[in-house]
């Protein structure tokens, strides 16, 4: 294999594994909330959540099409 094959496979792998990471940490999401495992279920949480309310306090349903989550944890109508 020539040097300029060895490095197209270097920089292929590496967009590769960047994009895969990217995609791990959610850069791709467009929902407005993400699910946080607890035990035996998940609570559904939006990305600008309250700080202050715990994580116990959040729905254990993601919200419908027409529904979304506040930053307290309430599902309501869009």
């Amino acid at each position: 294999m020539s040097r300029t094959a060895k490095r197209i496979v270097v920089v292929v792998s590496i967009a590769f594994f960047g994009l895969v990471l990217a995609d791990t940490l959610g850069a791709f999401d467009q929902r407005d909330y993400f699910e946080v495992p607890h035990g035996n279920h998940s609570h559904f949480v939006p990305k600008d959540r309250d700080t202050s309310i715990p994580i116990s306090q959040f729905p254990t349903r993601p919200p419908n099409d027409n529904e979304r989550i506040l930053p307290d944890g309430q599902i309501v109508p869009r």
